[in-house]
């Protein structure tokens, strides 16, 4: 079995690991992933992350995050997909409703749409946090 979007695989395993309170969640590994769980942990949305050492097929380890008892990630969806990208310039950048953000794909990286604003860039709109 192939898979489509694993971008998208990897925001339904957190969201169900969430919702089943499950205290990690595993899923193979690539860079982009890893850089999706970097800026996740870096904006406080998860624990913690980890790559398997393992040459042949690396795994990723996702440590969910709670705060009294209820998961601090409220929404999580994936926005530019296979089959329809999104793109975005910084000036057309709005926040996100509450405290959330918007995880970008850019010339510099990956990173918040509040990082993408302050070095002037846009790119593609990977998912939004809440």
């Amino acid at each position: 079995m192939s898979l489509q979007d694993p971008i998208a695989d990897m925001l339904t395993r957190i969201r169900n690991g969430q919702m089943a309170k499950h205290k990690s969640v595993k899923l193979n590994s690539s860079k982009m992933k890893e850089e999706i769980a970097r800026v996740l942990k870096e904006e406080g949305y998860i624990s913690n992350y980890s790559v398997s050492p393992d040459q042949v097929k690396k795994e990723l380890e996702i440590e969910l995050k709670y705060f009294q008892g209820k998961p601090v990630i409220d929404t999580i969806s994936r926005k530019s997909r296979p089959g329809l990208r999104q793109y975005t310039s910084y000036k057309d950048l709005l926040p996100v409703p509450g405290f959330g953000i918007k995880i970008m794909s850019t010339s510099k990286g990956i990173m918040t749409h509040i990082n993408a604003k302050k070095l002037g860039v846009g790119g593609e709109v990977i998912c939004e946090v809440a």
